[in-house]
């Protein structure tokens, strides 16, 4: 059956092709012998096969397509008054004359272009009366086809401010109301269009739909050109006029196409001086919109904006766009009770995005996102997304590459706390990427405090997780993933022996629920940090009394009981040439 449909399509498409280059010949006859009467004759019949309901509004548009050329040497002819000799005023008047409607308004829109152009009557005039006997027509399909020609023929022919059409210095107005009323009949009519044919091919008909967004979307466009559209005529008449119809059309399509449409064509200085506007319109659209893209793409657009000047940062601050954009999509993860956790994820990942460049030195807002993000992930069973979970990673990966350095990101109260509802192998991934940030910048834990952050972040890599076994590790990976735990133990540091001592205390700590696949690694560069603090105790000042906690004897207490643990786990050769570089030492305290 379906095969059947393509196939009759295919004819009646060729049937309207044939019907066209028919009368198009006769067309030219006519042009080329100065024939006014008999060219109007037969376009007003070649325009005629427009009128046809039997096309997909993809084949539809080849047809147009084929119509549009041939109008283009109609209006040639038009223009010339001495090969037709009938003023542009009485042909504007004769072509309404023509039998049927859809023809009828093809011709006038084509005459209207030439009348525009010799500027006998005020540019408002003829637009204004254009968009509304383009009312005429009512087929969704034909209806958005004639008003996208009208589009294409007026938008050079438009009063803007330094326009050859403009009268004075508000007729700019005249401009963007032509531009704004056609945009909402073609929207109106662009909805419709899911109305026709059967519902079993209702599918079919959304995607065909979706092909012809571009013809609506033009419209937004040319406002965006429009010189005469400045933040103020933006603010109060453009983006209210446009945000009505999209949120008035209550279509699922047409509101997410529109609205990132509205994104991408405007100015971003627009968006940010709009911003309450904007966003509140989105609280307003139907629940099936996938607003996550859209608003992400706002926030990626407002990032790069300011990204590309330090002179902006002071209007993020005065607009407050930080809070304007936590809230709404705060209200939009709260509506939308059933976003699947990627939606609401990669919401918080544009968001700190935004907030990492923006309001860099703002860890309050930072944190302030992670802990949304908690909020979210609470209650989840285990994340099974795999782009969820990557979603995740950028989400922390992001103040890593920002600040570039741990210590700040250590900070964050939330950001534990994020790592804490990732699974075992997500984990690993997060606690690697942190190791090789502080790897990479070369950065210095000091304080004990700080270390058993680390370590807790870091736990994955540490010790077995829950469940786990090392036995479905592979051997290279677990041998890399312990080499830079043993070399981030050589960038724990302080010139303090007493925060020293606390720092390997808190090491050992950790290490020593690694098990005994992990110890041998993890051991012996925290003997050799032990070591290094001995021997700088040596060289100090006067006799280390045995009552001051970092002292020689209490650490070598702590690296006995260290090594005989390592000892008891398959490692003796180890622990002895651990025992030998202590004893050495030892005798030279």
């Amino acid at each position: 059956m379906i095969l059947e449909g393509v196939e009759e399509e295919e004819k009646w498409l060729a049937e309207g092709i044939a019907g066209i280059q028919h009368n198009a010949f006769y067309m030219h006859r006519a042009l080329d012998a100065n024939n006014l009467r008999e060219a109007l004759k037969y376009s007003s019949q070649m325009l005629s096969e427009l009128r046809t309901s039997k096309l997909s509004p993809h084949k539809y548009y080849e047809l147009y397509m084929r119509v549009f050329d041939e109008l283009r040497k109609l209006e040639m002819f038009f223009k010339d008054e001495s090969r037709h000799g009938v003023p542009i005023v009485d042909l504007y008047e004769l072509v309404q004359h023509a039998g049927n409607v859809l023809p009828r308004l093809y011709l006038l829109c084509t005459v209207g272009s030439v009348y525009l152009k010799t500027k006998e009557a005020p540019a408002k005039d003829v637009l204004k009366d254009l968009v509304e006997m383009c009312r005429g027509v009512q087929h969704p399909v034909r209806g958005l086809f004639l008003r996208s020609y009208l589009a294409q023929l007026s938008r050079d022919k438009l009063p803007d401010i330094s326009s050859e059409y403009t009268e004075d210095e508000d007729t700019f107005m005249d401009a963007v109301d032509f531009v704004l009323q056609n945009f909402t009949e073609m929207n109106k009519l662009w909805v419709r269009v899911q109305h026709q044919g059967p519902g079993r091919v209702r599918e079919k008909r959304e995607k065909e739909r979706s092909e012809l967004r571009d013809l609506v979307g033009k419209n937004l466009h040319v406002l965006s050109q429009i010189e005469g559209v400045d933040l103020e005529i933006y603010k109060d008449t453009v983006l209210p006029r446009v945000l009505e119809q999209v949120v008035n059309c209550k279509d699922e399509l047409a509101q997410y196409y529109l609205m990132d449409c509205i994104i991408q064509v405007f100015p971003d200085e627009y968006h940010l001086q709009t911003l309450k506007t904007l966003l509140g319109a989105f609280p307003q659209l139907q629940s099936t919109v996938d607003i996550k893209t859209v608003l992400s793409q706002l926030m990626d657009r407002l990032s790069n904006y300011a990204a590309s000047s330090p002179d902006v940062l002071p209007e993020f601050l005065q607009v407050e766009a930080f809070t304007k954009l936590s809230n709404a999509i705060g209200k939009v993860v709260e509506a939308q009770v059933d976003m699947p956790i990627l939606g609401a994820i990669t919401l918080y990942v544009s968001l700190l995005t935004f907030t990492l460049r923006v309001h860099p030195d703002r860890l309050d807002y930072v944190d302030q996102v992670l802990g949304e993000c908690v909020k979210k992930l609470s209650g989840k069973a285990e994340l099974e997304d795999s782009r969820a979970k990557k979603q995740i990673i950028a989400l922390l990966s992001a103040p890593l590459e920002k600040y570039n350095n741990v210590v700040t990101t250590l900070t964050l109260s939330n950001y534990p706390r994020v790592m804490d509802h990732l699974d075992n192998e997500t984990n690993k991934v997060m606690a690697m990427l942190i190791v090789q940030s502080i790897m990479k910048n070369n950065t210095c834990i000091s304080t004990a405090d700080k270390v058993e952050v680390l370590f807790e972040l870091i736990k994955g890599l540490i010790k077995d997780s829950d469940g786990a076994t090392l036995d479905k590790l592979d051997e290279e990976d677990f041998k890399e993933e312990q080499n830079s735990v043993a070399r981030l133990i050589h960038m724990l540091y302080n010139d303090d022996s007493e925060e020293m001592l606390k720092i390997i205390c808190a090491v050992r700590k950790h290490i020593m629920t690694g098990g005994p696949k992990r110890l041998p690694f993890t051991v012996p560069p925290l003997i050799f940090c032990a070591l290094r603090l001995i021997r700088k105790l040596q060289g100090q000042d006067g006799v280390v009394g045995e009552e001051v906690t970092a002292s020689p004897k209490k650490i070598f207490q702590i690296l006995n009981q260290t090594l005989e643990a390592l000892s008891a786990v398959s490692s003796p050769e180890l622990a002895l040439r651990l025992y030998l570089e202590c004893a050495q030492v030892w005798h030279t305290c």
